[in-house]
């Protein structure tokens, strides 16, 4: 079961799924996280997780170039395994 809270929002994202990609997840709940090139090259879509870092795939060699913190990620390129609260990011 993959389930995404969104912090500041009222919107919880629950599947039947072994792991779903952020993308797809923001994009079917309508959960405003801006997206531009969609492969991790631009560094747009950058959230915060908060809750269940360990619930998501490992970092692409894309993410380390726009993340600084550990708990950064890029929404276009983890996938969520399990149960994770995330944020925009505020940089």
């Amino acid at each position: 079961m993959v389930k995404v809270y969104y912090e500041g929002f009222e919107k919880v994202f629950e599947a039947e799924a072994e792991s779903k990609d952020l993308f797809s997840i923001c994009k079917e709940t309508r959960f405003p996280v801006p997206f531009s090139c969609r492969i991790g090259t631009c560094g747009i879509c950058k959230i915060e997780v908060l809750e269940g870092l360990e619930n998501l795939s490992k970092k692409t060699k894309d993410e380390k170039l726009f993340t600084a913190k550990n708990n950064e990620r890029l929404a276009c390129q983890v996938e969520v395994c399990g149960e994770v609260k995330i944020v925009r990011s505020r940089n």
